[in-house]
């Protein structure tokens, strides 16, 4: 049955724009479990714009669904994962200037330093996932490094849903649906799982919760908006609704 990952940055965004101590990203946890999330999300930038060290401490210690920790392949970052051990450690680019991640990690051209990466957190129980554009030799390279996820990023086929006036069955709309798909082919193909996220929301997510094959989907800024007006437990409820709507007209995964 296909999963949610709530990602909960955005109640720390909203702390930290007034350097103060609410809302709590621990509270916002509990609420995306209750409202039915499968697991938590945050990401540890260098710069800790919104999530704090402390933040992700107490996740570690409080919450009950698994925990997938969004990290740069830095040392620093590393060692804070090997000390915390989440369930799942998520490799992603980072740049100091972007609002929210961009693009893939590129995988393919970072193959030595990423193998050592995994490899270490691999040995401290960690499973690791990598955040990649839907790009065979990327795939590929994920496989090589020993990652055992690969999270497709779906920014583009957001972008395609949005300026095709919202039809999921536009040639645009279409051409990105079909490349997640081949990534998401090649992925299980290579024995590992394929998620995906980024800029889905409550209007573009069933598409690709139908894909075959996809095991979990990672959603944020779109639940976190839902909330301000139904608050964070019923905005997940609806969202995993409707992905299991989704899945359940996928065709049947081979392999």
């Amino acid at each position: 049955m296909i999963e949610l990952g709530v990602n909960i940055d955005h109640v720390a965004t909203v702390r930290q724009a007034r350097r103060t101590y609410e809302p709590d990203p621990v509270w916002a946890a509990v609420e995306a479990h209750l409202g039915g999330a499968d697991g938590i999300t945050v990401h540890l930038r260098e710069d800790r714009r919104h999530i704090q060290d402390d933040d992700v401490r107490r996740l570690r210690e409080l919450v009950h669904v698994k925990l997938n920790l969004e990290m740069a392949a830095t040392d620093e970052m590393v060692g804070i994962a090997c000390a915390l051990k989440p369930e799942m450690a998520m490799l992603v680019p980072e740049g100091r200037h972007e609002v929210t991640t961009e693009g893939g990690l590129d995988v393919r051209g970072q193959r030595a330093r990423l193998r050592e990466v995994v490899a270490r957190l691999a040995g401290a129980g960690i499973g690791v996932s990598v955040f990649i554009d839907a790009e065979l030799p990327q795939v590929e390279a994920a496989a090589r490094i020993g990652a055992q996820v690969c999270e497709i990023h779906t920014g583009p086929y957001a972008h395609a849903f949005h300026s095709a006036g919202r039809d999921a069955t536009s040639a645009p709309v279409l051409a990105e649906l079909a490349r997640i798909a081949g990534a998401g082919e090649a992925i299980r193909a290579a024995g590992m799982r394929f998620n995906a996220g980024h800029a889905l929301n409550y209007v573009n997510v069933q598409p690709v919760a139908a894909l075959p094959g996809v095991r979990e989907l990672h959603i944020g800024h779109a639940i976190v908006s839902r909330a301000v007006f139904v608050g964070l437990r019923e905005a997940v409820r609806e969202m995993k609704r409707l992905m299991r709507e989704g899945a359940a007209r996928a065709p049947v995964a081979g392999g």
